[in-house]
């Protein structure tokens, strides 16, 4: 199957030298250097939010990620800041990168990788993508028999969420009729799917709030061309003008993405990251279950040979 390259950069400048240092305040992800040799600079800290919520700063080189998620090199460039990638959402077999907008982030099965989450623009969506893994994690817990609270508020989303899992869950239409029956629970996400969603939600959230403003702007600006023409009217609504533009152009690009990784079967599957590691851990359980059988049907064979 072709894997779908990432998008070339708009700008390359020159690569910087990637070497990986231990993590800080947290476990480590990476072997520790010589103490004569500087900090590189491909060593940058990483957000990591488990499946139940929990939050680590790590700080970890190109190789370290790499090893981690399984992700090859060129996928890691569509993250670096800088340079600078068209939006993109990539699958691979054991990760999904994500390049929306002020969102940089690594999903796999089991927890989020988030590169700027220092950024001021990114914490707000942190704490939302906090919420909806714990939330995710006590609906799981409940599913699975382990405590008879009523999650059915939080399975598939928070309350602030929007319908943008509708394409990955199961229809919900008539649910509430059938919500009292025992088993007519929804099915809980998966994880990379959660997180999926929520990178999306603030994308689109991003976008629209930026248009928001610029259309409050742009009708006080008009008024004022339309009572007087002026340089200074004039200069005001040109730049008005070339952030739509700009903002225009930045959600076509968004937009093309997700139509195109909708429109690809393929892709999709590969974001399936849950059920392949499920499909993987079985497989390998059943050849160690062979494995056993063979030595316990060969051991009195070879008892009786001698």
């Amino acid at each position: 199957m072709a894997t779908r390259s990432p998008p070339l950069p708009q700008s390359k400048p020159e690569d910087d030298p990637d070497q990986p240092l231990p993590t800080r305040h947290t476990r480590t992800l990476t072997s520790s250097l010589p103490a004569h040799r500087k900090k590189g600079t491909g060593v940058r800290p990483w957000l990591l939010l488990d499946s139940t919520g929990q939050t680590q700063v790590a700080e970890a080189g190109k190789h370290a990620i790499m090893r981690r998620t399984g992700l090859p090199a060129r996928d890691l460039r569509v993250l670096d800041p800088l340079l600078s990638y068209p939006s993109s959402i990539l699958g691979r077999e054991r990760a999904i990168v994500i390049n929306l907008e002020h969102i940089k982030a690594i999903v796999t099965a089991n927890e989020v990788l988030l590169l700027n989450f220092k950024d001021p623009s990114v914490m707000p969506f942190v704490d939302e993508l906090q919420s909806r893994i714990l939330c995710h994690h006590r609906s799981t817990i409940a599913q699975e028999g382990a405590n008879n609270i009523d999650d059915s508020n939080c399975i598939i989303r928070t309350a602030s969420s929007r319908n943008f899992s509708a394409r990955f869950s199961q229809d919900e239409e008539g649910k509430g009729e059938d919500k009292q029956g025992p088993d007519q629970n929804p099915e809980v996400l998966p994880f990379e799917f959660v997180a999926l969603e929520a990178c999306l939600e603030a994308t689109c959230s991003c976008l629209e709030n930026e248009a928001t403003t610029l259309e409050q702007e742009a009708h006080p600006a008009l008024d004022k061309l339309t009572s007087k023409i002026s340089t200074l009217n004039l200069e005001r609504v040109r730049q008005i003008k070339s952030r739509l533009v700009a903002i225009t152009g930045r959600v076509q690009k968004v937009r093309v993405e997700l139509e195109h990784l909708l429109d690809d079967d393929e892709d999709m599957a590969e974001m399936y990251l849950t059920e392949k590691q499920l499909l993987e851990n079985s497989s390998t359980s059943s050849m160690n279950e062979r494995d056993d059988m063979d030595e316990e049907v060969l051991g009195p064979d070879m008892v009786d040979r001698h």
